[in-house]
């Protein structure tokens, strides 16, 4: 007699990923406010997908990483530029410089190993449609129908893996 909640029609999801990109683009934005140079023993490892819409780095990257890439801020990067939606960076691959244009929607993992720290996303595609869904349920024209008590079986935890 088990019961599946219903799908929840508020992409709880994606707004939980939006806010998590958003620390992404607070600590990067720190960085470049400090004049691009990381605090401490700090260190990034950031993953994204390199055909993300908006994503621009040279064709010689996205044909060595076809889907994924991970590139590292520490000792050499320059030029860090950090906007609303994502950021810009220099690095050097094989001895040759490139900029990287890489907005926030395409990163699927960043990592800062000084501190034990890291978080993981779904890659947001902005080309695909939404999933089909039902219809909602308070939206009938009988009126409202009754709405079973809430077990809390709903609720997501988010841990950050901090050490206690």
């Amino acid at each position: 007699m088990t019961e599946t909640p219903p799908d929840s029609l508020i992409p709880y999801d994606e707004i939980v990923q939006e806010a998590l990109r958003a620390v992404v683009g607070r600590v990067l934005g720190q960085v470049e406010a400090g004049g691009g140079d990381l605090p401490g023993n700090h260190h990034f490892y950031i993953t994204f997908k390199t055909h993300a819409p908006g994503v621009s780095i040279p064709a010689s990257l996205v044909a060595r990483f076809p889907d994924e890439m991970t590139i590292v801020l520490q000792n050499k990067f320059w030029d860090l530029a950090v906007s609303d939606t994502g950021f810009s960076v220099g690095l050097t691959f094989s001895g040759v410089p490139a900029k990287l244009d890489i907005p926030f929607a395409a990163i699927t993992a960043f990592v800062d190993p000084a501190v034990d720290f890291g978080l993981q996303f779904q890659a947001a595609d902005s080309d695909l449609a939404p999933e089909p869904h039902d219809d909602a349920e308070n939206d009938s024209p009988d009126g409202p129908r009754a709405i079973p008590a809430d077990d809390g079986s709903n609720v997501v935890t988010v841990d950050f893996g901090k050490k206690k």
